[in-house]
């Protein structure tokens, strides 16, 4: 089969990879229709994550038809069309009770507590994503062995496109995620940080759930005015306006801030020099950047959702200031399965239209090209999809 295969920093190839073959008896192949470049794949792209190697295969967002099961599959049949979520979770363990399945406790084997030697339970296995989350193929590729069929694969209906459904494998769960952390609700303020894939679609769901006010900051002119047009979001260019929490704590009611802040950067925010220099020499994990706006921005007793990825250690956090205010942060990977149906609801009634930040359509073949236009921006590129 064709897959996209790493092969160093800023170099990816389609190559000629083995077919995937049943490992275990709840295991199903899955031909994918589509799949997709999202941001947390630059992290890895960029060589920013441990545990990859020459020759792994990238890709965490990607649907399909069910083409192989395993003899113990129930909850799929050949030829049934889904979408995989990118945590790979039991449905059985301590966690996954909880619905908590970003947590789950059986499908990471790998060293998951790499990051934090006391973090003596790794976190769910993620699809493509490193030996740190299991290092599972991933499904930028023509064909994907998915593993616990019986509580990953979500049915979808034949009478959705693919990209109108594609996102329910990570960014509109994650964005849906974050704002449900942020406690979002009728009247709300919020300011969302990063208007990437995930940015765009936490303002779309932000306003599906009544937030008043919803500020974006970013650097790209190009995405915040797509987000001005399409979610009434005020926009503003860090690279413009240098203190962007200020700017919205003269903007908001009482001058107070925000309600709530989400952060959807991550680990690789533009930060300072000094912050700069660490990362370069492997002293420091993460930019805190982002955050420290967040806890500028947000008023007191507010809330700091971050589904932005961060690893390691962060030089400058706030914590003091965090303290004072009497913060609330919420956080983490994703726990998609818990979503889904009700996303898939709500697209089905055309209250969410993920589709809409899609900008490119390419081939697999071509998905080196598609790696370089999405972390250059060029081309006004939002987001890439891929068909095998």
């Amino acid at each position: 089969m064709k897959a996209l295969t790493y092969h160093g920093p800023h170099h990816v190839s389609v190559d000629n990879m083995p077919d995937p073959g049943i490992e275990e008896p709840d295991d199903i192949i899955l031909r994918v229709t589509a799949t997709a470049i999202c941001g947390s794949d630059l992290h890895l792209y960029r060589g920013k994550i441990p545990g990859i190697h020459h020759g792994d295969i990238f890709g965490h967002e990607f649907m399909g038809e069910v083409v192989e099961t395993g003899s113990q599959v129930t909850a799929v049949s050949k030829g049934d069309r889904v979408v995989v979520p990118f945590v790979i979770a039991c449905g059985e363990c301590f966690f996954c009770q909880l619905h908590q399945y970003a947590a789950c406790e059986s499908t990471n084997s790998g060293n998951g507590a790499a990051l934090n030697r006391k973090n003596i339970t790794p976190p769910a296995a993620l699809f493509g994503y490193s030996d740190l989350y299991g290092g599972i193929p991933g499904g930028q590729a023509e064909y994907v062995r998915v593993p616990k069929a019986n509580t990953g694969p979500f049915k979808v209906p034949d009478t959705l496109a693919d990209e109108k459904v594609l996102f329910l494998s990570d960014i509109l769960p994650t964005a849906w995620q974050a704002v449900k952390n942020a406690d979002i609700k009728p009247g709300s303020s919020v300011a969302i940080f990063g208007a990437g894939p995930v940015g765009l679609l936490t303002a779309a769901c932000a306003r599906l759930n009544g937030a008043e006010q919803i500020f974006i900051i970013d650097h790209n002119d190009y995405r915040l005015e797509f987000a001005r047009q399409r979610y009434g979001a005020i926009p503003i260019n860090f690279d413009k306006n240098d203190d962007p929490a200020k700017w919205i704590i003269d903007n908001t009611a009482g001058h107070r801030g925000v309600d709530a802040v989400i952060d959807a950067v991550g680990f690789e925010a533009k930060g300072s020099l000094t912050e700069t220099v660490l990362s370069t020499l492997k002293i420091e994990g993460s930019s805190g950047k982002a955050l420290r706006q967040c806890i500028a921005a947000v008023r007191r007793g507010g809330i700091v959702s971050v589904p932005g990825v961060y690893a390691g250690f962060i030089h400058g956090f706030m914590f003091g200031d965090a303290f004072d205010k009497g913060l609330t942060f919420k956080m983490g990977q994703t726990h998609v399965h818990a979503y889904l149906p009700d996303l898939l609801n709500l697209i089905e009634k055309g209250l969410l239209t993920p589709e809409e930040i899609v900008t490119h359509h390419m081939p697999l073949e071509d998905a080196a090209r598609g790696y370089e236009i999405f972390e250059k921006r060029e081309d006004g590129c939002r987001k890439v999809i891929l068909v095998p």
